[in-house]
């Protein structure tokens, strides 16, 4: 029996696939053309959306979800383990960097999606800076200079104020709502009455980037917050820690988008500045230091900021403290003057404002702390920003949502920009 003849640019071939179970053989027909410079089509590959590399899609799944809790070196160790596939450390490190590519595009397009909550909830908006061991070629330029001019140094351990220059900070960003809250200053300190039912925080959304500047983060929480109550109906707070670059930026936000804020200094924060203001008068452990700093937070949360200050000032200047003993003192005094009018503990009380920066803290901890500063981590950019991404689509539960997102836009790049007529082909 004849056999019929091939015909021109068709061919049938095979590539091969990693997936869960193991490897496996994908043949297909591939269509290509005489003509220099133009690659062939595989419709096969379009139809299963598989993509360049020889990992399947819930492999690649897989070693993003791993990655984003561990170490490179034990995702390619647990995926040997509990799967029939094998992908290796820096294999690990490619598919995370390509998975989390399309983060940006993900929130901006859900821009806009409808929340849950009354027009009386508060958005909360809130932001911090956590520190990662980085690669000395992914460096900030200045830490950079600095790391390049500081004298090499044999000590085990550093001095205190020193720095090895080793670091890049990354910026952490929540956007959160919450019913109000009205309380009593009594309610948090020097009363044991159970205070009232605590409201559930819902809608937060957590995120943290190394690649971008303070900046460029706290003006995406504002589009994230804007995307919420575009027509500023709600009442904004924003928390923060103090730093004064971060204040800077959220205040000239706030103007850039004509939206009035209440911005909030984390009373946590300066509770710590308290405590060491304490040791400068009572040995540190003593129930007289708690006492003291039970007192004077009470006054803080009932609006005596100024009179604190001044109380530590005359106490300081006593006989018996030299200047170095006193320095707590002094710093503390300072500090709150400094922010008094961020301090405003009884008017965010009685509406109901949070005053603690719990959650911002937390999301440093979990996002960055937990992950990205595991023992020997020097990190290389894209690598960083790319699992910073990951771990914040899970702890904002929308990595489900992100997933079938990126899927599209794999197909999309990967098969439908290859069609001369690619929207034709999507609408087939």
């Amino acid at each position: 029996m004849a056999r019929c003849a091939p015909i021109p640019g068709i061919q049938r071939t095979q590539r091969q696939l990693e997936t869960l179970f193991g490897e496996a053989v994908v043949r297909r027909v591939s269509y290509s053309s005489q003509q220099a410079g133009v690659s062939a089509l595989y419709p096969g590959d379009d139809q299963l959306n598989l993509p360049p590399d020889k990992y399947s899609d819930e492999l690649r799944r897989r070693v993003a979800e791993e990655a984003s809790k561990v170490s490179f070196a034990e995702t390619s160790r647990t995926i040997g383990e509990t799967t029939g596939a094998q992908v290796g450390k820096r294999q690990c490190e490619a598919v995370t960097v390509s998975v989390a590519q399309d983060f940006e595009a993900f929130y901006r397009q859900r821009s806009g999606v409808a929340t849950t909550g009354g027009e009386d909830e508060l958005l909360v908006l809130s932001t911090d800076g956590k520190g990662m061991i980085m690669h000395p070629a992914d460096l900030r330029e200045a830490t950079a200079k600095a790391a390049a001019t500081a004298p090499p140094s044999k000590q085990a351990r550093l001095s205190p104020g020193q720095k090895r220059q080793r670091k890049r900070m990354a910026t952490v960003a929540s956007v959160y709502q919450v019913p109000r809250y009205p309380r009593r200053a009594e309610d948090i300190i020097g009363d044991s009455r159970e205070p009232p039912p605590r409201p559930r925080v819902h809608d937060k959304r957590v995120w943290a980037s190394v690649q971008q500047d303070a900046k460029t983060v706290i003006a995406s929480a504002f589009d994230e917050a804007l995307a919420r109550d575009p027509e500023h109906q709600r009442q904004w707070v924003v928390l923060v820690d103090g730093e004064p670059h971060q204040l800077n930026h959220l205040r000239a936000m706030a103007q850039h988008h004509a939206v009035e804020v209440t911005i909030g200094l984390d009373f946590i924060h300066v509770l710590e500045y308290l405590w060491k203001a304490a040791f400068c008068f009572y040995p540190v452990g003593t129930p007289a230091a708690e006492a003291w700093v039970q007192e004077q937070a009470l006054r803080l949360l009932n609006d005596q900021t100024r009179e604190v200050a001044a109380d530590l000032r005359y106490r300081a200047t006593q006989p018996a403290l030299s200047s170095k003993a006193r320095e707590n003192a002094d710093k503390c005094a300072d500090y709150l003057l400094k922010y008094h009018p961020y301090l405003r503990y009884d008017h965010y009380l009685t509406q109901g404002y949070p005053i603690a920066s719990g959650i911002i803290e937390g999301a440093c901890r979990h996002l960055v702390r937990d992950r990205m500063d595991i023992t020997g981590a020097q990190w290389r950019l894209d690598c960083a920003e790319a699992v910073l991404r990951l771990r914040a689509l899970r702890s904002s539960h929308d990595f489900d949502a992100y997933w079938q997102f990126h899927k599209l836009q794999e197909f999309k790049r990967n098969h439908l920009a290859r069609f001369q007529e690619p929207e034709r082909v999507l609408n087939a």
